[in-house]
């Protein structure tokens, strides 16, 4: 598949822009050239009606969410570029019920995070019955209660991950050097939510298409129980501030497929009275 090379828009490129900058570009476009070439696709058994993948096929397929960010910085104008992958989503109505906001400052991001481990601390401290038999007896049933209330919240996965960040044995941020914000508009058409998703959906794969690492994180929601980041951010009506998304250069190579579930596809093909034709996607 040939390679395209990088333009960079005037309207989005920095007045500091510089030779250095032009390396890094140069080194994002190699390493997506490397990638395709070393990287197999999924089999085409059942999808051939192209002969080959298509590069946002491609982009699709090998995206990682990436944990471990360089601490150099994405150039402005990349970031400008993620952004307004995120500005041309589609929504409901056209009512683009977001708004974005850029942290790139290490001072701002490290305060989050040791805020954001005291509130997984808070919560542990709170929830987690499974430390001592006085825990198991008396605070059980108060946990399983709020877990019930927040089941999607305190799934296992996440709670898991809150008892690791309380040990200190993983982080919220992973140490991105930029983070941006995706404010949720609640006075949007339909489900604002699912239209915040579409959103982040093009802003990851954009970075990835550009040789950036992203993480989508939702965990930020612990910082909005402290006043104190509610008033910093400015989240107040009609915003809400659930997601984020960690961009950076990734430290280690790690794009390339993630097995995914089979799904069992109905196909409706016939009449009203014809039952569906199953068939299987994936193997």
């Amino acid at each position: 598949m040939e390679e395209k090379n990088i333009q960079i828009n005037s309207a989005f490129a920095d007045s500091s822009w510089d030779s250095s900058m032009t390396d890094i570009v140069d080194r994002s476009a190699q390493a997506m050239k490397k990638s395709r070439k070393g990287e197999a696709m999924p089999k085409q058994s059942k999808l051939d009606s192209l002969e080959e993948w298509t590069p946002v096929e491609e982009v699709i397929f090998k995206r990682r969410s990436i944990r471990a960010f360089k601490p150099t910085p994405l150039p402005g104008f990349m970031i400008r570029r993620i952004l307004e992958a995120g500005r041309f989503a589609p929504s409901a109505g056209n009512a683009q019920p977001w708004k974005f906001a850029v942290v790139n400052s290490p001072e701002i991001i490290a305060a989050m995070e040791t805020d954001a481990v005291k509130m997984a601390k808070l919560f542990m401290w709170m929830l987690d019955y499974s430390r001592s038999t006085f825990r198991r007896i008396f605070l059980k049933p108060f946990s399983k209660l709020i877990i019930r209330m927040q089941c999607n919240q305190l799934h296992p996965v996440p709670f898991g991950l809150l008892r690791q960040i309380a040990a200190g044995r993983a982080p919220v941020f992973h140490g991105a050097p930029t983070l941006i914000l995706l404010y949720e508009d609640r006075r949007g058409v339909s489900c604002p939510a699912t239209d915040i998703g579409v959103c982040g959906q093009n802003m990851v794969l954009t970075a990835h298409s550009m040789g950036a690492g992203s993480c989508w994180i939702g965990l930020v929601k612990l910082l909005m129980y402290l006043p104190r980041w509610r008033k910093f951010f400015n989240v107040k009506y009609p915003y809400k501030l659930e997601n984020l998304i960690a961009v950076g250069w990734p430290k280690v190579k790690s794009d390339g497929q993630v097995p995914r579930e089979a799904q069992l596809v109905d196909w409706y093909e016939g009449g009203l009275n014809s039952a569906p034709r199953v068939e299987k996607l994936g193997v």
